[in-house]
C-alpha cells in the first residue's frame, strides 16, 4: 500500500483534552482497579463570556499536552488535531463535555477536565489552539479494485465528497461549510477539518451517521447527522483519509522563506 500527501490549493470534530500523564516521569504510578468517578455535569454559559486570551490559555491547556501534543498536534492517531481550530468551536466542545451532553468516545476522560473549566477558561484555551498551527497527515493513494469508485484512488473518493459533494444523493459538498481548504469556517462557526487524524474523522462520521444526541441545542449535530447519514462505510473511511492529508501547498512555506526581502 503506497501513501502519499494529498496537496491542494483549492481544497466531528472536535476533540479536545485528556490523561495527564506525563512522558517525562520515570515512576509509573498503577491506576487502581476501581469503577470510574462518576462527575456530575454542569450548567455551562459561553453566552457571558468575551474573546479567549491565547496567553492565559497556554497555562490552562497545559494538562491537554498529554493527549493533545503541547501544541495541538497529537502524536496518537486516536485523539483529535486541535492545533488551530477555532476558538469559540474548541469551547463549545468543552462546554458539552463539561455538561455531560457529549458522551461518547473519550467524554468519561474528558469530562473532568471540562468541568475543572470555567467558561472563560474554555474560552482562552480554545484561543491559545487557535493560535497554534494545524499539522496534517498522510492520504491512502491505494487504488479501489471494485465497487462503484473501482479505479479510483482512496482518498478521491474522499476528495470528490469534499469539493463536490453528490448530488443525487443529496449530499453537500464538505468544502461549503467547513471552506475549500477545510480550515473552517468562524462565523457559525464550523470547525477546522484540514490535517485531523483519519481515526478520530471516522470515529466522529459514524457518531453523525448514528443519528442520535444528547445535545440540548443540536442544530448543528442535526446538520451532520442528515449529511454522515447517506455516506456509505467506504465513503467514510476515504473522506476521513482525504482530511488527514488535507493541508496548504507543502511549498508555500519555503517559497516565502525564499523571496528576497528589502
Amino acid at each position: 500500500m503506497r501513501h502519499a500527501r494529498v496537496f491542494t490549493l483549492a481544497g466531528l470534530a472536535l476533540a479536545v483534552t485528556a490523561v495527564a500523564a506525563y512522558a517525562a516521569q520515570t515512576t509509573v504510578v498503577p491506576v487502581p482497579d476501581n469503577a470510574p468517578v462518576q462527575s456530575a455535569p454542569l450548567e455551562v454559559d459561553l453566552s457571558k463570556t468575551h474573546w479567549g486570551d491565547a496567553e492565559a490559555g497556554a497555562g490552562k491547556a497545559a494538562a491537554c499536552a498529554a493527549c493533545h501534543g503541547a501544541d495541538g498536534n497529537p502524536a496518537i492517531p486516536v485523539y483529535p488535531r486541535i492545533a488551530g481550530q477555532s476558538e469559540r468551536f474548541i469551547a463549545k466542545q468543552l462546554a458539552l463535555f463539561a455538561s455531560g451532553e457529549r458522551h461518547s468516545g473519550m467524554a468519561a476522560v474528558m469530562a473532568p477536565f471540562a468541568q475543572a473549566l470555567s467558561p472563560q477558561d474554555m474560552r482562552d484555551v480554545g484561543a491559545f489552539f487557535a493560535s497554534q498551527k494545524s499539522g496534517a497527515g498522510v492520504a491512502d493513494d491505494t487504488v479501489v479494485a471494485d465497487g462503484p469508485y473501482e479505479g479510483l484512488k482512496y482518498f478521491e473518493i474522499g476528495q470528490r465528497l469534499f469539493r463536490a459533494g453528490d448530488a443525487e444523493r443529496g449530499i453537500p459538498a464538505c468544502s461549503a461549510c467547513h471552506g475549500p481548504t477545510g480550515t473552517g469556517n468562524p462565523g457559525p462557526p464550523y470547525p477546522h477539518i484540514a490535517g485531523q487524524m483519519s481515526d478520530y474523522t471516522v470515529q466522529r462520521l459514524t457518531e453523525y451517521k448514528a443519528g442520535t444526541t444528547s445535545e440540548r441545542d443540536p442544530a448543528s449535530f442535526h446538520i451532520m447527522a442528515k449529511v454522515a447519514g447517506k455516506l456509505t462505510e467506504q465513503e467514510i473511511g476515504a473522506l476521513a483519509s482525504y482530511l488527514q492529508g488535507l493541508h496548504d501547498h507543502a511549498d508555500d512555506a519555503e517559497v516565502a522563506s525564499a523571496e528576497p526581502r528589502s
